[in-house]
């Protein structure tokens, strides 16, 4: 019959040997994730949309957020409000609220970029 002190060294050599493996694990999973977000940055450097020193940090940025632990505020934007969302239903002679009027500036100004984007490649290709 294994003895108290036996089952403990046991317990400790198992806390020990999952501790190991999922720092193992963890270790994979970052490498992984490294890997995925370095060919994204590369890519994005290859079509000029950001040079390599951007890339190097966007690269970092992401290891950072992806090495830090969830906190609860994290969680609680996941989970469903506990009362419904408001709809509002505007009359036709009723103005815009500010929601929507910022909405479709903020609309205005993508389509803005996308058409600037879209000179500059053909700027740079006519070079």
């Amino acid at each position: 019959m294994p003895g108290f002190g036996d089952i403990v060294q046991k317990a400790f050599y198992l806390g020990v040997g999952l501790a190991s493996y999922a720092g193992e694990k963890a270790g994979g999973k970052l490498a992984e994730l490294r890997s995925q977000v370095q060919k994204l940055a590369d890519e994005m450097v290859a079509r000029g949309e950001m040079n390599t020193e951007e890339a190097r940090r966007f690269v970092e940025d992401m290891m950072k957020q992806a090495q830090q632990p969830q906190t609860p505020a994290d969680n609680a934007e996941k989970t469903t409000p506990s009362e419904p969302r408001r709809i509002e239903i505007l009359e036709e002679d009723e103005e815009p609220t500010v929601k929507e009027t910022s909405t479709e500036n903020v609309d205005n100004l993508r389509d803005q970029v996308l058409k600037l984007q879209e000179e500059l490649k053909r700027l740079q290709h006519d070079q």
